[in-house]
C-alpha cells in the first residue's frame, strides 16, 4: 500500500508526460495534413474540422459521463457566450493556419506558436494584473524586436504569426475562465461552429462547390479525418495538462512549433533568409528567458512551505 502510495505520483507524471508528448507530436505533425487538403478552401476545411470534431468530442463526454454539464452550460447564458467567443477565436485562428500552410507561410505559423506563450504573458499582466518579472519583460522585448525585424523584411507586418498568437491567447484566457471542464468546452466550442458549419458545408454540396463526395473518394477520407486530426491531440493535451506540473507544460509547449519549423525548412523547402534566421533566434533566447523564469519560479513556490 505505501509502495503504491509513493509510486503513484510519478506514474500519473509519466503517463501525463505521455499525453502530452503525444499532443504535441501529433500538432507537429499536422502540417503535412494542411497540405494534403490545400487544394480544398481553408473555410471549407475548417467547417469539417467542426462538424467531425462533435461526434468524437460528443463520445469522450459520453464515456466520461458529463454529458450533464453541456446541458447545464446550455442553460447558462454567461457558460453559452464563452461558448460563441472561444468558437469565434478558435474558428479564426483555425481559418489561418489552415490558409498559411496551403499558401506555403508555414514558418510564419510556427513563429507565432512561438511568441504565443510569450504574448499569453502580457496578456496575464494587462487583463489579469499578473506583475511581470524582468526576464518576462526582456522576453517580451526580444519577441517585439523579433515582429519588428520581419515587419522590415517583408514590409509589413507578420500578420500570420500575429492572428496566431494573439486568437490563441485570448482563447487560453477565455478557457481559463470557463466554468466547465477542458473536455466539456471543447465540445461546446465546436458545437457552436458545428452547426453553421454543418449549413455552410450542405449549401456547398447543394451548389456543387464542395469537395466531400464526386469522383474521387480521396477528398471524403481527407475531411472525414479532420475530426480526429483535431480532437485528439486536443483531447490528449487536456488530459496530460492535468497530470503535469505547469513549468513541464511550459516547456514542452515548444515541441509542437520547433517541429513545424523543422518540417517548413526541410520538407516543404520554405525560404528560411538572413533576417528570418535573426528574428527566431531573437524568438527563441526571448524563450529561454521565459521558461527559466517560470522554473524559477516554481521552484521557488516549491522551497517556500519549507522556510
Amino acid at each position: 500500500m505505501s509502495v503504491e502510495a509513493t509510486t503513484s505520483p510519478d506514474k500519473a507524471a509519466q503517463r501525463g508526460f505521455l499525453f502530452a508528448l503525444s499532443a504535441y507530436l501529433l500538432w507537429g505533425f499536422l502540417p503535412f495534413y494542411m497540405k494534403a487538403v490545400a487544394h480544398i478552401p481553408a473555410i471549407e476545411v475548417v467547417a469539417h474540422r467542426a462538424v467531425w470534431s462533435l461526434p468524437v468530442a460528443g463520445a469522450v463526454l459520453v464515456w466520461l459521463g458529463r454529458t450533464s454539464d453541456i446541458k447545464r452550460a446550455l442553460r447558462t447564458p454567461r457558460t453559452l457566450m464563452m461558448g460563441v467567443l472561444m468558437a469565434a477565436l478558435i474558428s479564426i485562428n483555425w481559418c489561418t493556419y489552415v490558409w498559411a500552410i496551403a499558401v506555403g507561410r508555414t514558418l510564419e505559423t510556427a513563429l507565432g506558436y512561438y511568441i504565443n506563450p510569450l504574448f499569453s504573458v502580457l496578456l496575464g499582466a494587462v487583463v489579469l494584473g499578473e506583475k511581470l518579472k524582468p526576464l518576462q519583460m526582456a522576453a517580451i522585448a526580444l519577441a517585439v524586436l523579433a515582429v519588428v525585424l520581419l515587419t522590415w523584411e517583408n514590409g509589413g507586418l507578420p500578420w500570420v504569426s500575429i492572428v496566431l498568437a494573439v486568437s490563441w491567447g485570448f482563447y487560453a484566457l477565455c478557457k481559463r475562465a470557463l466554468p466547465i471542464g477542458p473536455a466539456q468546452g471543447f465540445f461546446l466550442e465546436v458545437l457552436m461552429i458545428a452547426i453553421p458549419a454543418a449549413i455552410y458545408i450542405a449549401w456547398l454540396q447543394w451548389s456543387g462547390n464542395g469537395h466531400f463526395g464526386g469522383t474521387g473518394m480521396a477528398d471524403v477520407g481527407l475531411l472525414l479525418s479532420a475530426g480526429i486530426v483535431t480532437a485528439v491531440p486536443l483531447l490528449l493535451y487536456a488530459t496530460g495538462a492535468k497530470l503535469l506540473r505547469l513549468s513541464t507544460i511550459g516547456i514542452m509547449q515548444y515541441v509542437a512549433p520547433t517541429m513545424i519549423f523543422l518540417v517548413a525548412v526541410f520538407a516543404f523547402r520554405e525560404p528560411f533568409s538572413t533576417e528570418r534566421a535573426v528574428a527566431f533566434g531573437l524568438i527563441w533566447a526571448g524563450l529561454v528567458l521565459y521558461t527559466w523564469s517560470m522554473v524559477a519560479d516554481q521552484r521557488h513556490r516549491a522551497q517556500a512551505p519549507a522556510e
